[in-house]
């Protein structure tokens, strides 16, 4: 890892950047693959599945027998860990329910919102080099209770043409029954154009690599809404004396074995622990199974020390994290959580692990990364609906504003927007007379 003393702000905008990669050079190859499943339907998705996935696949189906069949291919254990994870995740979302309420903003003047459902939506569920069966959780318990009616489910097969039983175990266990054995940027384009098989929907969901990234992206362009732009996995973590160095190295390798473009920050306010956490993560390092992956990573990644707490604070808010873990003493804590403004999920104590909440405690593990956090909430329930706002004016509420009405309407040159008041006004005044 990197070691930064005190880094003056002018360095900061350096040491805050993501890892860059060009999109220019995917746009050939996003643009190739969504014209030919545009063109060729389900002939073009057979022949990327094999190109990419090295597997031969006919239908691209999964039926209700191998959603139920896939139960028997997971242990007893996983599948009680699932359902725990599953019961949380329910709670935390639906506490997230938009409540009805009517405001009488004057006099005979009621407004209100209702949340409606995006009716289709897909979700794309990585399946590469670790089947996120925790993401069917955090997308698909969501969507099922906000009421979405199609909810399209793709993840990537194996070279045999089949899907992590786990993946297809907890599909089913939250009630989604729309599953396809197709990933990549194939599998955004299908569910961007539609084909023979996979439907086409409103709004795509989910993690994925680069080529998904962008993928993700011209769905964006072509009309199809997006969770959030979305890039390799993050963390940030602030530590003093009262933080346990195999804790925090433990935490960050946790992010490291995502990717090898993923990035972990630690910052310090003392330099016997930045050595101490550095040595617990080479010595960690070397007993994980992922650790071609997480040595790229960490070799990006960096150990930085600040002496003042406004100083931390502000680089913190400026690289706006997708998880920040807070392990300081309880009597700081307060400092940094009132003025943090910029991160997707917050982890506060030593015993609070950014796994928790990729898993089980109930908050969403779908976040922006790359400094969105400054303008995008991570995925919860608002995520898959539409906020509908209404009206109801009486007679006594129009004559409260119509004359305001009137005179802005009059004002910005729009004489039919004042006629549709004025009309009303002398007809309230006629029956009146």
């Amino acid at each position: 890892m990197q070691k930064i003393i005190n880094p003056k702000r002018i360095n900061w905008r350096e040491l805050t950047a993501r890892p860059n990669f060009n999109f220019k050079e995917l746009d050939n190859t996003v643009d190739k693959v969504f014209n030919a499943i545009k063109e060729n339907g389900d002939e073009a998705l057979k022949q990327y599945t094999l190109l990419y996935d090295k597997a031969v696949i006919n239908d691209f189906r999964i039926y209700n027998n191998e959603l139920i069949e896939a139960e028997k291919n997971i242990s007893t254990e996983l599948k009680n860990a699932i359902n725990l994870a599953k019961d949380n995740i329910e709670k935390f979302h639906l506490s997230q329910k938009l409540r009805k309420e009517i405001i009488e903003t004057t006099n005979g003047v009621e407004c209100w919102q209702e949340s409606r459902p995006i009716e289709k939506i897909g979700l794309y569920i990585p399946g590469g080099s670790a089947p996120l069966f925790s993401t069917v959780l955090m997308l698909g318990v969501p969507a099922v209770i906000a009421g979405c009616k199609e909810i399209v489910l793709c993840t990537p097969p194996n070279e045999n043409g089949n899907i992590h039983p786990a993946i297809l175990y907890t599909a089913n266990l939250i009630g989604i029954k729309t599953v396809f054995k197709v990933g990549g940027i194939q599998a955004i384009a299908a569910m961007t154009f539609g084909t023979e098989t996979v439907p086409k929907v409103y709004k795509i969901f989910g993690p994925g690599n680069r080529f998904v990234t962008a993928a993700k992206q011209t769905a964006s362009i072509l009309g199809v809404a997006i969770d959030m732009p979305a890039g390799p996995s993050e963390l940030l973590m602030l530590t003093d004396k009262s933080a346990d160095p195999s804790f925090a190295a433990a935490d960050l390798l946790s992010q490291a074995e995502h990717g090898k473009d993923s990035q972990v920050i630690c910052i310090v306010n003392n330099l016997k622990l930045m050595t101490a956490i550095e040595n617990e993560v080479e010595k960690q390092l070397n007993e994980l199974p992922r650790k071609d992956i997480a040595e790229a990573s960490i070799q990006n990644s960096k150990l930085i020390y600040f002496d003042e707490k406004e100083d931390t604070i502000d680089f913190i808010n400026e690289y706006a994290p997708e998880h920040f873990i807070l392990s300081v003493q309880r009597e700081d804590e307060n400092f940094y959580l009132e003025n943090l403004n910029n991160a997707g999920s917050v982890f506060i104590g030593k015993y609070t692990p950014e796994s928790a909440g990729d898993y089980a405690s109930g908050t969403n593990h779908t976040l922006p990364t790359s400094g969105f956090a400054k303008t995008y909430s991570g995925i919860n329930l608002d995520s898959f609906c539409k906020r509908i706002s209404y009206q109801r004016i009486s007679k006594e509420g129009i004559g409260n504003i119509g004359p305001a009405v009137e005179i802005m309407a009059e004002a910005e040159g729009l004489q039919a927007h004042k006629n549709a008041v004025t009309i009303r006004l002398k007809s309230i005044k006629d029956e009146t007379n």
